[in-house]
């Protein structure tokens, strides 16, 4: 059965004639080491949390003195801890530095990476869909699509920073010395320090990450269990933080992660994918309203479009999807459809080396972490270029993601609401070089997605807003020199996700940090 099972996967990605990503290379590691942070927020801990009502929400007991035989058996354990590392435990130093919610962010865009494929036909021609109640499958559980990565990394992400809201408000409270300081002759590997070191951050980030992360991918469970635990021991390894540190830093990342899962379990993803009746009235709604419909163009044809009520999910800053909806698209065969449809032509006709370069780059098809993920790598970049703290770098990924997943669910909605078909539809002989996505057209997922990080990475790095607000355009362009999209598609779709991280702002602009 998975014999078969997996030449369905493989015959499924041959039959898109290899026009979307199957062999796009993994992410990275980021090429980076710890460094000296531009500022350490002491009244970060007064920040207002996403999912938090407060930090005394969770129970953290008051640390040993430094001073007591308790806390000086743990230095004494963490300085052996450090004497005679391995070289693959000094590799761990390495890799984990002093800002690790960018190493757990690559490892769940690997993940995503890794279960991002179509699930295949069975024998009989039916289709199984992946579920979270038999995650081995076949299929395996998660698909991991561009919808279903949005949702991962933005509960990671919220998981992340509401941690170290918490961490920071009790670092700040009771203000325990890092181990150098206590005893001068450890030499911790990232360098000294002023942070107070209870809780350890890096413990909520390997908690909350390794919580959130395997149950968006349950399968992975031991090998997320394996980096937790190399991450976490990595703290004493690297003299940055004593066991107490490490056990209330975890506590508070396991409580975070519960109530980021708890907000998962009722957001409405369980619902996003639809059986064949629903698909099949919401496909009549809209030529009710319209005149027209989506038909999916992909061979062999799956019978239900990828996650028709995902426009349903709970939104994380916009109190109303409908509060983003744009207005419909150009009737079909009036002055303004015809236009585009002279231009995509022009384009297929007149392709030229850059616009095939454009169409590629920002592709993030099957086998990839998605586009949501490619803006992640973007953060990144900035993120260590300005030298942010861990605080301030969860901030930056927590309020992007969840801007991504509502651009991604604003999209949704409109994508089904309107049911638009795609060029490769309407256009005699049209062919695209980007693949046929199995959901309607209008408005375009990358656009959306594009903006709305564009928006919010401008409010945090206004110096290089200019090249976010360029990148963003080129993404959505890149839809319509692949063929996928009408011009308008992601023309709107841009607006509308400037819309959404309007709303993403503005709760940014009231949470403290600014």
């Amino acid at each position: 059965m998975k014999k078969r099972y997996i030449l369905s996967l493989l015959g499924a990605c041959l039959t898109m004639l290899f026009v979307v990503s199957c062999d796009r290379e993994l992410p990275v590691n980021l090429n980076y080491k710890h460094y000296d942070f531009a500022s350490l927020d002491p009244n970060g801990g007064t920040w207002t949390p996403v999912l938090l009502s407060s930090p005394e929400q969770l129970d953290v007991p008051e640390p040993a003195d430094v001073n007591s035989a308790e806390y000086q058996s743990e230095l004494a354990d963490l300085k052996a801890a450090m004497s005679n590392l391995t070289s693959q435990q000094r590799s761990a130093i390495e890799y984990w530095t002093n800002n690790p919610a960018i190493r757990w962010m690559e490892i769940a865009m690997e993940l995503v990476a890794k279960y991002n494929l179509i699930p295949g036909p069975n024998p009989d021609g039916t289709y199984t869909l992946p579920s979270p109640a038999n995650p081995a499958g076949p299929p395996p559980f998660p698909f991991a699509h561009p919808a279903y990565s949005s949702r991962a990394y933005a509960h990671l992400t919220v998981a992340q920073f509401d941690g170290l809201i918490a961490a920071w408000h009790y670092k700040f409270l009771w203000e325990r010395p890092t181990p150098s300081q206590v005893d001068p002759s450890i030499e911790p590997a990232y360098g000294e320090s002023e942070l107070p070191s209870y809780p350890s951050h890096g413990a909520v980030i390997a908690a909350a990450s390794r919580d959130v992360l395997t149950a968006m991918f349950p399968l992975e469970k031991d090998y997320l269990a394996a980096r937790a635990a190399e991450h976490l021991n990595s703290l004493m390894w690297a003299g940055e933080a004593v066991q107490s540190d490490i056990e209330v830093g975890e506590y508070i990342g396991s409580e975070v992660a519960k109530l980021a899962l708890a907000r998962a379990s009722t957001d409405g993803m369980s619902k996003a994918q639809t059986p064949k009746p629903v698909s099949d009235s919401i496909k009549q709604s809209a030529i009710d309203r319209f005149g027209w419909h989506w038909e999916n163009q992909e061979i062999p044809q799956r019978p239900v479009g990828l996650a028709p009520l995902y426009g349903k999910v709970k939104m994380w800053s916009v109190p109303n999807v409908e509060l983003t909806r744009p207005g419909p698209p150009p009737a079909i065969g009036s002055a303004e459809y015809q236009a585009d449809v002279e231009l995509l032509i022009s384009h297929q006709n007149n392709m030229t080396e850059e616009k095939r370069r454009i169409a590629n780059y920002w592709q993030d098809g099957l086998g990839t972490y998605t586009p949501p993920g490619h803006w992640n790598t973007i953060a990144f970049d900035y993120i260590v270029k300005y030298k942010l703290n861990p605080l301030r770098t969860a901030r930056t990924l927590a309020y992007m993601n969840m801007a991504i997943q509502d651009a991604g669910i604003s999209c949704w909605d409109a994508k089904y609401f309107y049911h638009y078909p795609r060029p490769i539809q309407q256009i005699p002989s049209f062919k695209t070089i980007a693949g046929t996505p199995n959901f309607p057209s209008y408005t375009s997922g990358h656009s959306t997605f594009s903006a709305a990080a564009a928006e919010v990475l401008t409010r945090i790095f206004p110096q290089e807003g200019e090249i976010f607000r360029e990148w963003a355009e080129e993404a959505a362009i890149s839809r319509v020199y692949g063929g996928i999209h009408w011009s308008f598609d992601s023309e709107v779709g841009l607006e509308q996700g400037r819309d959404v991280a309007s709303y993403t702002i503005a709760a940014m602009e009231s949470d403290g940090a600014e």
